[in-house]
């Protein structure tokens, strides 16, 4: 996260040295990003315009065309629309889901537009000219790591997926890799498409089937909160520990207040948008080199640490 922080600065910064050099023509930077319809989309949503927003009030010869969308269906429609009617000549684009969008944003890349992808990833590679994410093998990496350490003589655990994504990919099998050769056995695993209600009624499914659990990766905080209301609903909150992940602060506070319940949790910052907007606009406004990929580590976040992580006033 402090990388990220970094970058951002001194991005900003080197943008606004190069205002002399400036071509006089517009630049039309399209950024396509799924809805708020949870948390961490939320607080992506909110960096993605307050960068928009520093951006355009210091370079108006940048033009930014934002579109959300609900659905991956909506989202190909926003591109295509942005291709047709403004003529983009960037496209920033965070996939709701990497199949469905990766043909595309591919004739994005054909028509000539520079194509930065963020996150979720697309379903082949070497489309986009940047690509900036968190570190989603070590996410799960990390989770596993620490379900490791607290269950060193093993256990039984189930797990919640997100939406169908290269990213969720990574995620699992870094979770599987860290666990493997332990004790600790995995029940079940579903998707809960990073939705509260949607990780409610899986987590319902597991507690009807297993009798015995003694921690869950939801994977997710949205999720993460899902998961509790179905524990505490079915009274077997004594049974069982979950861990989410992705840093919202509801979820920070429980671990730095030394919950029974939440005792950890892993970083993967939502302001990662504002840094994909912000590397794209340098590539324009600038000769600073910025293809290729940008990953933001993850890290475990414990009571010992836990006030460094947490933002009251953020909006996730």
């Amino acid at each position: 996260m402090k990388m990220k922080h970094l970058f951002g600065a001194t991005a900003i910064a080197v943008v606004m040295s190069a205002g002399a050099t400036l071509a006089a023509d517009t630049t039309v930077i399209g950024v396509s990003i799924p809805a708020a319809t949870h948390g961490w989309a939320g607080g992506m949503n909110f960096h993605a315009k307050e960068a928009i927003k520093r951006l355009e009030a210091t370079y108006p010869e940048l033009d930014f065309v934002l579109s959300t969308a609900s659905d991956p269906s909506k989202q190909v429609n926003d591109i295509e629309d942005m291709m047709a009617t403004r003529n983009i000549d960037a496209l920033v684009v965070l996939p709701f889901e990497s199949e469905p969008l990766t043909a595309p944003v591919k004739r994005v890349k054909a028509s000539g537009a520079w194509v930065t992808v963020i996150d979720r990833g697309l379903s082949e590679d070497g489309i986009e000219d940047l690509y900036v994410a968190g570190d989603n093998p070590g996410f799960g990496t990390t989770s596993g790591m620490f379900f490791k350490e607290m269950l060193p003589d093993g256990g039984k655990v189930v797990v919640l997926r997100g939406i169908p994504t290269t990213i969720d990919n990574e995620r699992v099998e870094g979770f599987q890799g860290a666990i493997e050769g332990t004790g600790i056995e995995i029940l079940g695993m579903e998707h809960g498409n990073w939705n509260r209600d949607d990780a409610f009624k899986v987590m319902q499914d597991f507690l009807s089937k297993y009798p015995e659990i003694d921690a869950v990766w939801a994977s997710d905080d949205d999720m993460a909160v899902g998961v509790l209301a179905a524990i505490k609903e079915a009274d077997r909150m004594d049974e069982m520990w979950v861990v989410g992940g992705a840093g919202m602060k509801e979820m920070i506070k429980k671990v730095a207040d030394g919950d029974p319940y939440i005792k950890a949790n892993v970083t993967y910052p939502p302001s990662m948008s504002a840094t994909a907007i912000e590397m794209t606009a340098l590539n324009f406004v600038s000769n600073a080199p910025v293809s290729g990929k940008f990953v933001i580590g993850s890290v475990l976040i414990t009571q010992e640490n836990a006030a460094k992580f947490y933002y009251p006033d953020s909006p996730f």
